[in-house]
């Protein structure tokens, strides 16, 4: 049984997502692999008491890579869930105010 304050892990800042919630009210977080849009839409309404209108999930895939120093050690990065949650006209979470 999972609470709702298990299904959000942390908000995603990149570029993308900055441009997402300054000019479309988009904003993004990593959330755990088990959560559904009814559990996410759930979980961002009761902890930052605002309206969501719609909530997309996708997952990113692991990704394999090189370490730096050695050609021959590989590394894994794991995969992991984003939900992309839009918020009604004059919501607004604090969470990301000053990002740039």
């Amino acid at each position: 049984m999972t609470t709702i304050y298990d299904v959000l892990r942390r908000p995603l800042v990149t570029e993308k997502t900055n441009y997402q919630y300054n000019k479309l009210n988009q904003y993004t977080f990593v959330v755990s692999d088990d959560a559904t849009k009814a559990m996410v839409k759930e979980a961002i309404e009761t902890i930052f008491d605002v309206d969501v209108t719609r909530v997309n999930i996708m997952k990113a895939p692991a990704k394999r890579g090189r370490r730096a120093r050695s050609r021959r050690l590989m590394v894994r990065k794991p995969g992991f869930k984003k939900a992309i949650v839009t918020l009604a006209e004059g919501h607004s979470l604090e969470i990301f105010e000053g990002v740039q």
